[in-house]
């Protein structure tokens, strides 16, 4: 038994299912996890020393790669003043107007522990300068584990066969409205079924919690032109594209105005923050300006303040990076295809700036609907095949692979023969 194997024995006697965080578990692969002890650039490397490339990069927020030595050494720096005050600093104002530079079309920050919370908290802030209580979001997007948003989930929760979650409240799901991502006439249809009460939109503006799926031409601006029709707030959960799909995030990408942003992981450097964003005149009546309250002790911690504003510098000086990532993306999704099609094997692959994903059908994947008819078992020996080659991929069908700024020509040659490898065995 490897080492591996062995101490997920010993982490399902004391955590549930052995991880703490449901998809870690590699239920959706059929697989024991892998543990990981240490990760430097693009590699990661496993309790028994087994070296991968990574395309997890901590599920996105890794744009410079593992272990960054900017990033390393504000850290540590950091942490020889204290890990934490409870009070404030200057690395919280120097932070968001870091942020207010780069993100088109917000004037205020409020910093929080983790995306789930972000999203809670903007949800909270549209219901409350509205005035209304029901939401709209789209099945198979993933807005974190608040209990008004577990409702046709995305991510880990579709990937492991529970897009809904016992637990959650009937009152607190009921404002909750399901549409169709990429189909403007389900949004429609909600507004008209209730006119005047819908506070928001929220909506991953590249449905990355499905795979990935790219918003169709006209979709997005549909739903800023819905919800100004109807005086609801358009929200773009950007805790996967935000800082990665361009510096100014989808707004900056696809040119519409989001009314709030949220942010995760990705303006920490990995490290557990999240953010949510907006004008002034809405960021204000968040507490304790205003009657929408939150709060949070850990919020704006110094340590990963630091980390934080050492990769958003890094990124604001090195734009040259986004070009760099998407030219690989591009090459691997174009290799990824070819080896599909020389090996036989029905595969289809999404990708837009430095996010990947591969679906196994034949036919393209705009949709949720698409998405889930995908051959998950494929994915499953897809992914043992790959991580048995030294390439670390997301453990379930419904995520995305993140390309970083530093894999390199070595990084891609390797991946590529792995995937024709991989397919070639499938086939066989």
């Amino acid at each position: 038994m490897d080492t591996s194997a062995t101490l997920f024995e010993r982490a399902q006697r004391v955590l549930p299912g052995g991880v703490n965080s449901p998809v870690r578990a590699y239920r959706a692969v059929g697989m024991a996890p892998r543990f990981i002890t240490r990760a430097d650039g693009t590699k990661i490397y496993d309790a028994d020393g087994k070296e991968y490339i990574d395309y997890v990069c901590s599920w996105g927020p890794m744009i410079l790669g593992h272990n960054h030595p900017a990033i390393r050494e504000a850290v540590v720096a950091a942490t020889m003043a204290g890990l934490s005050f409870g009070a404030p600093t200057e690395r919280e104002i120097e932070i968001a107007e870091l942020m207010v530079s780069m993100v088109p079309n917000i004037e205020m920050v409020r910093m929080v522990n983790s995306g789930t919370e972000a999203v809670m908290s903007a949800l909270r802030l549209a219901r409350g300068v509205t005035g209304r209580d029901k939401l709209i979001k789209f099945e198979g997007c993933y807005h974190g584990h608040s209990d008004c948003m577990l409702v046709n989930a995305g991510s880990s929760a579709l990937a492991g066969g529970h897009p809904s979650s016992a637990g959650v409240p009937q009152g607190a799901a009921k404002d909750t409205l399901t549409a169709q991502f990429n189909d403007l006439s389900s949004v429609e249809e909600l507004f008209s079924a209730h006119d005047g009460e819908i506070a928001a939109i929220i909506v991953e503006p590249v449905a990355a919690n499905m795979g990935v799926v790219t918003p169709t031409a006209g979709f997005l601006q549909g739903l800023r032109a819905l919800c100004d029709k109807h005086g609801a707030l358009l929200i773009f959960d950007e805790v996967i594209t935000g800082f990665r799909l361009a510096m100014g995030g989808a707004q900056a990408h696809f040119g519409v105005r989001a009314d709030l942003v949220t942010f995760g992981k990705i303006i920490g450097g990995g490290m557990p923050v999240g953010a949510y964003c907006g004008s002034r005149a809405l960021m204000e009546t968040v507490a304790p300006c205003g009657p929408v309250y939150q709060a949070g002790t850990l919020a704006g911690n110094p340590v990963a303040m630091a980390a934080g504003l050492a990769q958003l510098r890094y990124i604001k000086d090195h734009q040259e990076i986004y070009l760099q990532m998407e030219a690989y993306a591009q090459n691997l999704a174009a290799a990824m295809t070819k080896a599909a099609q020389d090996t036989g094997v029905a595969m289809a692959v999404n990708q837009i700036g430095s996010l990947v994903c591969p679906f196994f059908t034949p036919t393209a994947v705009t949709s949720f609907v698409d998405a889930k008819g995908s051959d998950l078992g494929a994915y499953a020996r897809y992914f043992a095949g790959m991580l048995n080659h030294g390439v670390a991929l997301a453990p379930a069908q419904f995520e995305a692979m993140f390309v970083s700024a530093v894999h390199t020509q070595d990084d891609f040659d390797k991946t590529v023969a792995a995937v024709r490898a991989t397919l070639s065995a499938m086939e066989g």
